[in-house]
Order: structure tokens, then sequence, then C-alpha cells
């Protein structure tokens, strides 16, 4: 099967010379009719794509929305509640919408009402942030997130069904790990931005601004995605939503490679929670400048830019492998943090490694292993299921990693009875054990 398509020059220029066309097999998976538009469809997913990683990013729970309400006079309590918001609240409900989405033959729609709320719920913390102070302005933000991260997972489940019918085999990863390096290049501008700011003297104006111009962000890839070519789809399984949720969770036993792949995604969660300690680690050794929280964002995006494209293609040879290679990393990485804070603190200090260059380093390569787990586990889910289960696959293992997220916060009592390097070992050892599981997982 061929890929042949009446797109526009630039647009079939554009595709080669990204996803290249060496691969005679690429169109083996999907029909003819979406073979044809593949060109123009792999250019809309990495723009939208794109423009929602740029809108998450400036409108991060863990750092912009987190200095919102500092800035605004919240108590600290709210700040607590944004990251296990923005991530279970966007996983949990996956599985219910699931069926909804499986009963429309065309489900494009999904992402784009996904990503239309997303934007608004963004736009009215940036009004918040003009009209409101104290802990008004904290349970109005923290009521906006919960908005914004239904929609964020709503967005989730139609976006692997959409990419799984538009995009053949051995492409996914590609577009997927390009749309995670150009907007991890407009995370260093961010970054940038940040580091060389005075963010003591900065007024409520600055945030306002980053939530414009992610609702913004948001609205333009809605748009963008309405251009995708989609063909209907199979609607079978899409009945009650409860009752599929309840069904389709017998799929972690029934399914033993479905199984396996999700208690290998529940260790290399892993990685995402070892993220803020590393934080806790940097801003501790260097008393909280906000210099070295520039150098840190920087870091984060310079790890997605540089580390997201060869992962990508490397999910789309192996997945598993991918896996395998970046839980590794976490957890050598995190068993040296450990053994240098007990053992080497001369290392940390600031007289050999000026500032915070060194955290920043630390916080690279954990970004490395990050966006390794979630270009390898993504393209892993997509890759192992069909056209009648991906919906379900996506549901079921999102809601499970959700719920597995709040149990996460134990660790965070780890940090605060033993110590932060403790809570980084254990999340180490955990990297380690889903660096195993994936090993013993099959190919996709």
């Amino acid at each position: 099967m061929s890929e042949t398509s009446q797109a526009p020059r630039p647009i079939i220029a554009l595709y080669e010379t990204i996803a290249g066309d060496e691969d005679a097999r690429v169109c083996k998976d999907i029909p003819e009719s979406a073979c044809r538009a593949q060109p123009v469809n792999f250019v809309v997913h990495l723009v939208a794509n794109t423009l929602s990683k740029i809108g998450d990013e400036l409108a991060s729970a863990r750092l912009v929305l987190a200095w919102l309400l500092g800035a605004l006079g919240a108590p600290a309590a709210f700040a607590g509640f944004l990251v296990p918001i923005r991530e279970s609240g966007s996983l949990l409900p996956q599985l219910f919408v699931a069926a909804s989405i499986r009963r429309r033959a065309i489900r494009k729609g999904f992402w784009i009402a996904g990503s239309v709320l997303s934007g608004l719920a963004v736009a009215l913390m940036a009004v918040v942030a003009l009209t409101l102070e104290g802990a008004p302005a904290g349970w109005a933000i923290l009521g906006l997130l919960v908005v914004f991260a239904l929609a964020r997972g709503v967005n989730s489940v139609a976006a692997k069904d959409v990419l799984g019918k538009t995009i053949a085999r051995h492409r996914r990863g590609t577009v997927m790990g390009y749309a995670a390096s150009l907007a991890g290049f407009a995370t260093l501008g961010l970054g940038v931005y940040l580091t060389l700011a005075s963010l003591d003297d900065a007024g409520i104006g600055v945030f306002v601004a980053l939530l414009a111009a992610s609702a913004g962000a948001w609205w333009i890839a809605a748009a963008t995605f309405g251009r995708l070519r989609e063909d209907p789809g199979a609607t079978e399984g899409g009945g009650n939503a409860i009752a599929e949720a309840v069904a389709q969770v017998r799929l972690l036993w029934t399914d033993r490679a479905f199984g396996h792949f999700v208690l290998t995604r529940a260790l290399l969660m892993s990685t995402a929670l070892a993220l803020p300690f590393y934080v806790l680690l940097a801003e501790d050794a260097t008393s909280g400048d906000l210099g070295t929280l520039g150098l840190l964002i920087l870091a984060s995006g310079l790890a997605s830019a540089v580390s997201a494209p060869i992962w990508g293609r490397l999910s789309d040879r192996s997945a598993r492998q991918v896996l395998v290679l970046s839980g590794l990393l976490a957890s050598v990485l995190g068993i040296a943090v450990a053994l240098g804070v007990w053992f080497v603190p001369l290392a940390m200090d600031d007289a050999l490694v000026p500032g915070g260059w060194v955290y920043a380093a630390l916080f690279f390569l954990l970004g490395v292993s990050h966006a390794g787990v979630r270009l390898g586990r993504k393209t892993y889910l997509v890759d192992m299921a069909t056209q009648e289960t991906r919906a379900a696959f996506t549901a079921v293992s999102n809601t499970v990693i959700g719920v597995l997220l709040l149990v996460g916060g134990l660790f965070g009592l780890i940090a605060q009875l033993a110590g932060t390097e403790v809570a980084i070992l254990a999340l180490a050892m955990m990297s380690l054990a889903g660096a195993a599981s994936a090993w013993l997982m099959g190919e996709a």
C-alpha cells in the first residue's frame, strides 16, 4: 500500500523530511484512504500536539500555577493540591469517557472539544489572577484546574484512538517525539525568561500573560486538529459508560499482555514522582534561589528537546527497549544521587559547581529518562492495541495510574520522615523494578 496524497507540496515535503519513506510497510495497518491522507494528518498531529504541549507548559501546575497562588496570597495548602489534581484529575475519569468516544465513528471532535475547554479554563484562571486574592483565588484556581484536568483526560483518550486510525505504525513514535521536542524548545525559551527576569519584582501581569498565551495555544491547536482527515471507525463496545468501565477493568487480568504493560507503567511512573524531590534537593542546597528554578526549567525543556526525537525513533523500532533503557537510567541516577548526598556532600557544594548547575544536570538526566518512559509507553500501548481495543486499553491503564498517583503521595511522607534522598532512592528501586518488568514484556 503506498502513501500518495493530494496534499500541498510543502506538507508532503515536510512529511517526507521528518518521517521518511524508506519503510514500505508503514501503511499495512490503516486503510488505503487513511494512507493517502497520512502526510496531511502527520503534520496536523505534529502541529496540534506541539501547541497542546506548549499550552501545558505555560500553565504548568508544578511551576506557573504554584507561583501564581503564592503571588495572589493564597494559603500554602492550596499549592499542595495542584499536581495531584492535575495528574489524577486527567486520568481517573478516562475509563468512563472511553465508552462515549467509542460510540462515535468520527472521534476528532472529542479532542477539539477538550482543547477548547482547556483553553477556556486557563483563560478564566487569568481572569481570577486579575480579580481575586487569598483563599478565594486559591479555590477558584483549583476549581478551574479540575475542569482543565477533566478536559485533558478527554484529549488523552481521543488522541491515542485517532492517532491509531490516522497514522500508520512505525510513524506514531516519530510524530509524538518531534512534537515533544518542539514543545521542549519552547520550554527552553520560558526557562531563559525566568532565569533572567527578576521574579521577586514581577507583577501579576506576567502570569496573566503566560495563562493567556496558554489559552491561545489550546484554541489554535483545536482549530488545527479540525483539519484532520479521519475515516469513520468501528463503534462496537460503546454501551453504558459505567457498565463499560466495570467490564473493561477485567482486561487487566483477562489480557495478560495488557496487564503486564499496566504493571510496568505503574512501576515506571516513579520517574514522574521523582521530579519534585530533585527540585527539593536543589531548593534546599541553593536556599530557594530563583535563578536555580529557571535553570531547572531550562534543563527540563532541553531534556525533552534533545531526547524526545531519539526516543521516538527508538520507540518505532522497539518501545519495550525504550522502557527498559529509560527505567535503568532513572534507577542509576537515583542511586547515585542518594549515595552522593550521604557520602560525597562536597560534590554538591557551590564552591565546586557554581550555582545550581549540578542540580540542573541531574534534573536534565531525569528529564531524559521521563521523556523516554512517556514516549515508550504511549507507543507501546498504541502498537499493542487494535482499533477495537485501543480506547479501552488507554482508559483502563490511565485510570489505574490515576489511582496509584494518589497513593504516590506516600513518598512525600518518606521524604519528610527519612529525608529527600531516601525517597529518591526508593523511587530509583521502583524504576529498576519497572525496567526489569519491561524487559520481560513481549514486543508490541
